[in-house]
């Protein structure tokens, strides 16, 4: 049974946060077959401690707003990789270079991804179409 459609739902939202702080690499996964705590992931990257945690306090207050309180927080204080368990999501937000080392992406490489919008995607508000040849935004 795939994702509900309440942690699709969330995850966009999460997603969104993340990138309205310029989160890198946003990705949301489909975990729903593979596990019964959460239907879905989101993982996001920020370069530093700081933007790590920026980044969590958004999406918990854009989860919160949306009546979804987190039941579980973990490594805000190292501010190298938090995990946010809401019920129907979990959302690992990552410094780059843990990112790289654990590659959860590759661990839940089975599962299906969870489309995002393309200004999601991209991770910095814009869309890759409107991304010049070198990356930058237009």
């Amino acid at each position: 049974m795939p994702a509900t459609e309440r942690a699709v739902e969330l995850a966009i939202l999460a997603a969104r946060a993340a990138a309205d702080l310029k989160a890198e690499e946003i990705i949301a996964l489909d975990v729903s077959e593979q596990l019964v705590l959460t239907d879905a992931f989101v993982i996001a990257s920020g370069t530093n401690e700081r933007q790590v945690g920026a980044i969590v306090d958004a999406v918990e207050e854009a989860l919160h707003k949306a009546g979804s309180k987190a039941v579980r927080r973990e490594g805000k204080s190292e501010g190298r990789w938090v995990l946010l368990d809401f019920g129907d999501i979990v959302v690992h937000v990552q410094h780059a270079e843990d990112r790289v080392y654990y590659a959860l992406e590759k661990l839940w490489k089975d599962c299906p991804a969870i489309e995002l919008p393309a200004d999601i995607r991209s991770g910095d508000g814009t869309t890759a179409d409107d991304a010049g040849e070198d990356g930058t935004a237009q």
